[in-house]
């Protein structure tokens, strides 16, 4: 059983990778969409803080965080998130 509370906080701490998300059965469309978009937050939050010389984690994973969120994605969001945003926050 998956603590949705927990990986809506923190996803690398209940799931591995992006994928794993997807494969998730028991949680639905919009829980994904939910959880992949806090990671893809704290991916951008990573770069953010290697760029300021601080340490970070595996900011790595947000092309696959990005491709997982596609896949989910009706076809009127693919376009909003196939364009980068203009910050790594994700913001305009």
């Amino acid at each position: 059983m998956i603590d949705i509370d927990k990986a809506l906080l923190n996803p690398a701490s209940v799931f591995e990778t992006p994928d794993e998300v997807l494969k998730a059965e028991e949680l639905s469309r919009e829980q994904k969409i939910d959880i992949l978009r806090r990671w893809e937050y704290d991916a951008r939050e990573l770069q953010v803080a290697e760029e300021e010389n601080m340490i970070g984690t595996d900011a790595d994973n947000l092309g696959q965080i990005m491709r997982a969120l596609l896949q989910l994605a009706e076809k009127s969001e693919v376009e909003r998130l196939e364009h980068s945003p203009s910050s790594k926050q994700g913001g305009e």
